[in-house]
């Protein structure tokens, strides 16, 4: 087929990376990657018979006309005897790390990390990396350069060692594209900063305190009603956020009761839930023509991260609970299952968490004991954030003026 806006506008990735070749123009194609990045390439025969591949743009940030226009410039050059992808191996070796961040981004986070891991990694390039380091040429960034950027942030250490852990791969993977020599990665050297570990779950008085928020943000529309049914299931259930929000009713096994989740930052897996969380999903209307379980107030897209971390500030506030995150729901979850008596095993496997993975081999991973942990838990969580719907005494709940 010939490689117009229409037709590739058609295609869809695989489990596989995949080509399509031009059909109006011999050795000019695209590839699709697995995480959906489309690139226009060339492929022809060096002087050598050697076959390669020189990538010319992304498609989106390259239109198909102009890829098809330096397609056959490119093409007709190696036919006088030029071998482009050797040219750009040796331009390569000179690069800047600017250039090297956006082939970081492009050739290794948008091909093996989850989404949410592809996010926060663009962010901190776009945020910290680039404007520090960017101008600089990839092969004689120096421990000195890395150090002084690493120290700018030490008043955000967290931050600080999530940069140096990206850059450290980003200049491995320099070594494996031999940009730099190998065993030059000057961020082996460095040392990382310590960070105060924050494990915060929230007791009995505290759920019931947010429980009674949540109604009241429903009743009165100071919050979307998606949002809270949201903030309902990640109490509930353990799920991460970025689990939550792309959720979709295919995803959804009512009969073994669990989640499907395709995209969760261990990989796909399966998360049990028990049968206060199926109550509600049960509870959430349809939308006719949408495949999300939730969604945003237009009802047609998916709920974003802001509309849901909006109604957990109102409602934390209102629960007089201001120094608890969303996460700490998951670690509520994660601390109830333990004082439910479960093993280290069925704990990593309700969160889903990558810990114990070699151990795991030895275990039975039933889902069984999964959905009894997950009854016992949300059984615990929702009798404690429902109790204010018995009870006559005072809630603790600061009302809020809707803004």
């Amino acid at each position: 087929m010939k490689l117009t806006k229409r037709a590739i506008d058609t295609l869809r990735p695989r489990e596989t990376e995949y080509a399509v070749w031009d059909a109006a123009l011999p050795g000019f194609g695209i590839r699709v990657k697995p995480a959906g990045v489309v690139s226009f390439m060339i492929q022809y025969r060096n002087a050598g018979s050697r076959s390669r591949r020189y990538t010319i743009g992304r498609y989106g940030v390259t239109t198909p006309d102009e890829a098809r226009k330096e397609a056959r410039k490119l093409l007709a050059a190696v036919q006088a005897g030029a071998d482009p992808a050797a040219v750009r191996r040796a331009g390569r070796r000179a690069e800047t790390v600017s250039a090297l961040c956006d082939r970081y981004l492009e050739d290794h986070v948008d091909v093996y990390n989850a989404p949410t891991t592809q996010r926060e990694a663009k962010r901190m390039v776009e945020k910290r990396i680039k404007p520090k380091l960017g101008s600089l040429t990839a092969k004689d960034l120096t421990r000195q350069d890395v150090t002084k950027l690493h120290l700018s942030m030490r008043k955000t250490p967290r931050e600080a060692n999530h940069v140096l852990s990206i850059l450290s791969k980003m200049l491995t993977l320099a070594e494996n594209w031999e940009i730099r020599p190998d065993g030059s990665n000057p961020c082996r050297t460095i040392r990382r900063y310590p960070e105060t570990k924050r494990e915060r779950f929230l007791d009995g008085d505290e759920l019931k305190r947010l429980g009674a928020a949540l109604d009241q943000a429903e009743q009165d529309g100071t919050a979307h009603p998606a949002a809270v049914q949201a903030i309902w299931l990640l109490a509930l259930s353990g799920c991460r956020l970025s689990e939550v929000l792309g959720l979709q009713w295919e995803h959804v096994d009512i009969d073994r009761a669990a989640l499907h989740l395709p995209n969760a930052k261990a990989g796909a897996r399966q998360h049990t839930i028990g049968a206060r969380a199926l109550a509600v999903l049960a509870n959430i209307p349809r939308v006719d023509g949408s495949p999300y379980v939730f969604h945003g107030r237009d009802g047609a897209n998916p709920i974003t991260t802001n509309a849901i971390q909006y109604a957990w500030r109102y409602v934390r506030d209102a629960a007089n609970l201001k120094d608890a995150r969303l996460h700490d729901l998951r670690h509520t979850v994660g601390t109830y299952a333990g004082q439910a008596g479960a093993n280290a095993f069925l704990v990593r496997d309700k969160l889903g968490h990558k810990t114990l993975a070699m151990t795991g081999l030895y275990v039975n991973r039933d889902a069984e004991p999964l959905r009894d942990l997950s009854d016992t838990i949300e059984s615990r969580i929702e009798g404690a954030m429902t109790s204010h719907r018995h009870s006559n005494g005072d809630e603790k709940v600061v009302p809020l003026r809707r803004s």
